[in-house]
C-alpha cells in the first residue's frame, strides 16, 4: 500500500467517523427537542386510546384558555404567528408611511380597530347610511336591488353567489348560486331534536335575535314580534335547503342553465339587472347548486311583507358588522356565536381580534412580510421534496390495487402526475392598490375591504382562470385541495411545530406530521368520494370504469359505517358527510408510511427516546391533531362540519392500518382492535 493510499484511507476513515459523529449528535438533538416524547400520557395504553396516549400529557398541562373554544397545536402556532404579525403592525403604525402603500394600510387598519374611544362614541352611526337604504325599500324590485347592494358590502342575503370554475369546463369562470338565507350555522339546527340543537335555536330565537333588534332601536315588545317573524322566514329557507351530506354530490349540485332558466325558478327577480348591480357583467349562463332553494326564495318574496324583509335585512347588516361596532353589539355577537355556539368563556384581547380580522381581509399584504422573515428557502425545499416523495408513494399504491382496473389505473396515474403542488407562498401576490383604508370608523374599513373582495371576485367573470391564485395566505395553519385546479395548496405555517426549528425535527415526525396528515391527505382528496369525480384537468367527468366506482363505493361504505358508530355527547358522527376527510386521512397515513420507509432514518432503525422510527411516524401524525374542544364547540362540529373531531381522526384511521398494530403491539381485546377482515383498505 502506497503512502498516498494510506493517506486516502485515513482521510476516508476520518470523514466516516465525522459523519457518524454528526449523525449521532443530530440524534441527540432530536432527543433533546423531542416534542412527541414530552407530550405522552403513559398511563394510557396505546391500544386503548392512541390519541390520548400520544397527546394526553400535553392536554393535562394545557387546559383550554377561557377565550377559546378549543386549544391545541394549531392554536399555539397561531399564537406565535399573532406575535409576529403584531410586530409587523406596530412597526407599520410607527412608519408614517406613504398614503396608499401597504404599510399605511396595515398601520391604519390596526389603528382603527384599536381605537375603542371613537368606536364607543360612534355606536351604530357607521351603519346609519346602510340602515337608511333598507328603510327606503318600497317594493320587491327595490328589495332585490338592496339584496344586490348588501351583497357587495359583505352582508348575507337570500342570494348567495360567487364566481368559480365551471366544474365541467375548469378553464372557464362562471357565476354560481347556492342556498343561503339562514342565520344559524346549519339547516339542521332548525329541525333537529337533540338537546344541543334545541338549546341553540331556542337561544337564537328568544334571546339573540331580540337583543339584536333592540340594539337596532326597537322596543322590547316589538323586538320579540319581529324576531319571531324573522326566525320563521329563516326556517322557511332551511326547509328548502339540502343537508350537509347531500352537498357533497358534485353532479346533483351542478345545474347549469341560461339566464332564462334561472328566471323560471324565480320570475319575480330581474336577474340581468340584479347581476349588473352586483358588478357581474354580461351574464348569460349560471350554475345553480340547489334549484329548489331559489324556488323557495321566489315564494318568500310573495309570502313575506316588505316590512318583514326590512327587519330581516337590518338583522343581517348589524350581525355582519357588530364585531366592529361598540361594546353592546360586539358583546352580543360574542355571547351567542362565541359562548353559546362554541363555549368560549371570554373574548380574545382586542389586538388579537383586530389582527385576525386584518389577516382575513388583507392576509397577503401581511404574508409578503411574513415569508421573508420566517420561511427560508431551505425549509421550503424540504417540503417541495416531500411532495414528490408522496406522489411517488401514491403511484406505487395505485399500482398494487387489486380492485381497480388497469384502464382506470392509467388515468389515475395521469391525474396524479398533474396534481399541482403550491408550497409555502404564492409566486405572485394580489394587488391591493385599489383598497382604501384610513383611521376612520373600523366598521367602514371592514366594509371597504369586503367591497374590494367582492369586486375582485366579480372581475374574474369572463376572464381565463388564474391557476396560480392562492385561496389561503402563507401564515394560515391549514391546507386544501382544489378539484377544479387539481392542486394541493400548502401554506408555510402549516408545517410549523411550535417552539422547534424545522431542521431540529427528524424525518419520522415530519413524515407523520406533514407528509401524512397534510400533503398525503390533500393529495388523496383528489381521489376521495368527491375529488375522484374530477379528471386530471379538473373537469367533472366520468373517467372510472363503472365496476371500479362500485368497488370504491363499497370500500368507502365500510369507512362510513365505521365513523357512523362513533359518538360524542350523544351525537353520532355523520359518516357520509365526513367520508371525504376520513378517506383522505387514511390515504395520507398509508401513503406517507410507505414514503417514510424509503428514508435513511427508517432503514437505520435507530431509537430516539426509546421509540423506533415507525413509532415516531405514528406519534408525529397524532401530533398534528393535538388539541381538545369544549362540549359546545365539539357538538356544533358534529352537526355542521365535514370533518370528524380531531381525536377520532387519529384513532379512527389508525385502527385500519396493520403497521400500527405491529408498531405498538396492539392485541385482540384492546379497545382499538378491529379484526383484520373488517379493516378498511382503499388506497
Amino acid at each position: 500500500m502506497t503512502n498516498k493510499t494510506v493517506i486516502n484511507a485515513l482521510m476516508i476513515s476520518i470523514a466516516a467517523s465525522l459523519f457518524l459523529s454528526a449523525c449521532k449528535d443530530k440524534t441527540k438533538d432530536y432527543a433533546k427537542n423531542d416534542i412527541i416524547f414530552k407530550d405522552l400520557d403513559t398511563t394510557v395504553k396505546p391500544g386503548d386510546d392512541f390519541f390520548q396516549y400520544a397527546n394526553g400529557g400535553w392536554l393535562k398541562k394545557n387546559p383550554i384558555p377561557a377565550a377559546y373554544a378549543s386549544w391545541g397545536i394549531g392554536n399555539v402556532v397561531e399564537e406565535e404567528l399573532r406575535d409576529r404579525l403584531k410586530k409587523i403592525n406596530e412597526d407599520a403604525l410607527k412608519a408614517n408611511a406613504e398614503k396608499g402603500s401597504n404599510t399605511q394600510k396595515i398601520g391604519d387598519f390596526y389603528y382603527s380597530g384599536l381605537d375603542t374611544v371613537d368606536i364607543e362614541k360612534q355606536g351604530l352611526d357607521p351603519l346609519k347610511a346602510e340602515l337608511n337604504k333598507i328603510d327606503a325599500v318600497k317594493d320587491v324590485k327595490g328589495l332585490v336591488d338592496e339584496f344586490a347592494h348588501l351583497t357587495n358590502i359583505g352582508v348575507e342575503t337570500p342570494i348567495s353567489l360567487g364566481v368559480g370554475q365551471d366544474a365541467k369546463n375548469s378553464n372557464k369562470n362562471l357565476l354560481q348560486l347556492y342556498q343561503g338565507g339562514i342565520g344559524l350555522p346549519n339547516r339542521d339546527y332548525y329541525f333537529n331534536t337533540d338537546q344541543h340543537s334545541v338549546d341553540i335555536r331556542t337561544d337564537y330565537q328568544t334571546k339573540h335575535l331580540p337583543v339584536i333588534f333592540k340594539l337596532s332601536g326597537l322596543s322590547a315588545d316589538a323586538a320579540v314580534t319581529v324576531s319571531n317573524k324573522t326566525y320563521a322566514m329563516e326556517k322557511f329557507f332551511a326547509d328548502s335547503s339540502r343537508k350537509l351530506e347531500d352537498l357533497r354530490d358534485p353532479y346533483r349540485n351542478y345545474n347549469k342553465m341560461p339566464l332564462a332558466g334561472l328566471s323560471k325558478l324565480t320570475p319575480l327577480i330581474d336577474w340581468k339587472s340584479t347581476f349588473e348591480k352586483m358588478d357581474y357583467k354580461n351574464v348569460d349562463t349560471v350554475i345553480v347548486g340547489q334549484p329548489e332553494y331559489y324556488r323557495a326564495l321566489n315564494k318568500a318574496l310573495v309570502n313575506y311583507s316588505i316590512s318583514d324583509w326590512q327587519n330581516y335585512l337590518r338583522k343581517n347588516l348589524i350581525i355582519a358588522f357588530a364585531s366592529y361596532l361598540s361594546k353592546p353589539f360586539d358583546s352580543e355577537i360574542f355571547r351567542f356565536y362565541g359562548t353559546v355556539l362554541s363555549g368560549n368563556k371570554e373574548q380574545l384581547p382586542r389586538w388579537k381580534r383586530v389582527l385576525d380580522t386584518e389577516n382575513g381581509l388583507m392576509g397577503e399584504v401581511l404574508g409578503q412580510i411574513f415569508v421573508k422573515e420566517y420561511f427560508p428557502e431551505k425549509t421550503k425545499q424540504r417540503y417541495v421534496d416531500l411532495v414528490e416523495a408522496m406522489r411517488t408513494s401514491f403511484k406505487e399504491h395505485i399500482k398494487k390495487l387489486d380492485w381497480m382496473s388497469e384502464q382506470t389505473k392509467q388515468k389515475a396515474y395521469d391525474k396524479l402526475s398533474k396534481v399541482n403542488p403550491k408550497v409555502g407562498y404564492p409566486d405572485h401576490w394580489k394587488d391591493f392598490s385599489s383598497l382604501t383604508i384610513d383611521r376612520g370608523p373600523y366598521a367602514l374599513n371592514v366594509m371597504r375591504a369586503n367591497t374590494f373582495w367582492h369586486e375582485y371576485d366579480a372581475a374574474k367573470l369572463g376572464k381565463p382562470v388564474d391557476r396560480t391564485e392562492w385561496g389561503m395566505t402563507p401564515q394560515t395553519y391549514n391546507a386544501y385541495y382544489n378539484p377544479s385546479n387539481n392542486e394541493i395548496v400548502l401554506p408555510a405555517a402549516q408545517f410549523t411545530i411550535p417552539g422547534i426549528k424545522d431542521e431540529d425535527v427528524d424525518d419520522a415526525v415530519v413524515y407523520g406530521y406533514a407528509a401524512a396528515s397534510t400533503i398525503g391527505h390533500e393529495m388523496t382528496h383528489g381521489f376521495d368520494d368527491n375529488g375522484r369525480q374530477y379528471d386530471g384537468q379538473g373537469n367533472l367527468k366520468e373517467w372510472w370504469l363503472p365496476s371500479d366506482s362500485v368497488k370504491f363505493t363499497q370500500r368507502a361504505q365500510v369507512l362510513i359505517n365505521q365513523f357512523n358508530g362513533y359518538t360524542i355527547y350523544g351525537l353520532h358522527v355523520n359518516g357520509k358527510a365526513t367520508q371525504g376527510e376520513n378517506i383522505a386521512d387514511l390515504g395520507g397515513i398509508v401513503i406517507g408510511l410507505d414514503a417514510f420507509k424509503k428514508t435513511d432514518q427508517y432503514k437505520q432503525g435507530k431509537l430516539i427516546n426509546g421509540f423506533t422510527p415507525i413509532q415516531r411516524f405514528f406519534l408525529g401524525y397524532a401530533l398534528g391533531w393535538l388539541g381538545q374542544e369544549r362540549k359546545e364547540s365539539l357538538s356544533s362540529q358534529i352537526l355542521t362540519n365535514e370533518h370528524a373531531p380531531g381525536f377520532m381522526r387519529v384513532n379512527g384511521p389508525f385502527t385500519d392500518v396493520p403497521e400500527f398494530y405491529e408498531a405498538f403491539h396492539i392485541k385482540k381485546g384492546d379497545k382499538m382492535w378491529i379484526d383484520p377482515d373488517k379493516r378498511v383498505k382503499i388506497w
